[in-house]
């Protein structure tokens, strides 16, 4: 498969911060061509690439399934991992200032992970999901354990009106003493939507105060969607 991402790779801090500040979310440019995307869907088949298999509805979390990633994470998964992770933590550590938090991020991922080791948080979490007509995925959020990095990422592998129909990717918020927020969106392949993982700050009249945001994946109406899920904190 193919085992490096695009050539001139570059994600602009300043637009991420600036698109989350207005959306709650961010879109990338394209990062993974269309060889890219279906050789990552061809591993979902290779059982040896990963470490485990969860069928949601076993356990709730609504229809479809995922597998996380084993070590050593494929190159193509672990550059993007990587690469993601330095504007990122840009972002995330200007929202911990901003909310008064204590926490601050490493400017590297081997740097960050070592701190989830130190919290017995090893195992790795970046993973590829499978739906089929009629799965969803409810509203959640990925957390592993005490370290929880704010922002994650998720690129669609599959090609919206051609390889699936629905399956539209959702955001809430819930704002203090108001209704929920929803947001739909629906992604374009290869590019990858940026977006709390937990909270995310928002500006108010007595300063910046924190939203909880929950996402999901809407019913599919028909066909087969794959999607690459990059979570930077690690789990237990």
């Amino acid at each position: 498969m193919a085992s490096s991402i695009r050539h001139g790779f570059h994600i602009d801090s300043e637009e991420l911060a600036a698109q989350l500040e207005e959306h709650g979310y961010a879109l990338t440019p394209p990062l993974l061509d269309e060889k890219q995307c279906d050789s990552l869907i061809k591993l979902y088949d290779v059982a040896a690439v990963f470490r485990t298999r969860v069928v949601m509805a076993r356990h709730n979390f609504g229809r479809g399934e995922y597998k996380y990633f084993a070590d050593p994470i494929p190159p193509i998964v672990q550059q993007l991992r990587e690469r993601l992770y330095v504007p990122l933590a840009e972002v995330a550590n200007r929202w911990a200032k901003r909310l008064n938090l204590n926490e601050r991020f490493p400017p590297t991922l081997d740097e960050f992970l070592d701190f989830c080791s130190s919290r017995q948080q090893a195992l790795p979490t970046p993973l590829m999901l499978r739906y089929e007509e009629g799965d969803y995925n409810c509203l959640h959020q990925d957390l592993y354990g005490e370290v929880a990095f704010p922002l994650q990422a998720a690129c669609v592998l599959s090609q919206h009106g051609r390889d699936y129909e629905g399956g539209e990717f959702l955001l809430t918020e819930q704002r203090p003493r108001m209704q929920t927020r929803g947001e739909a969106v629906t992604l374009q392949r290869g590019r990858f939507i940026v977006f709390p993982n937990r909270w995310r700050p928002v500006a108010g009249k007595r300063g910046d105060y924190r939203v909880n945001v929950r996402h999901g994946v809407s019913r599919l109406k028909s066909g087969r969607r794959y999607c690459l899920g990059i979570i930077f904190h690690n789990a237990k």
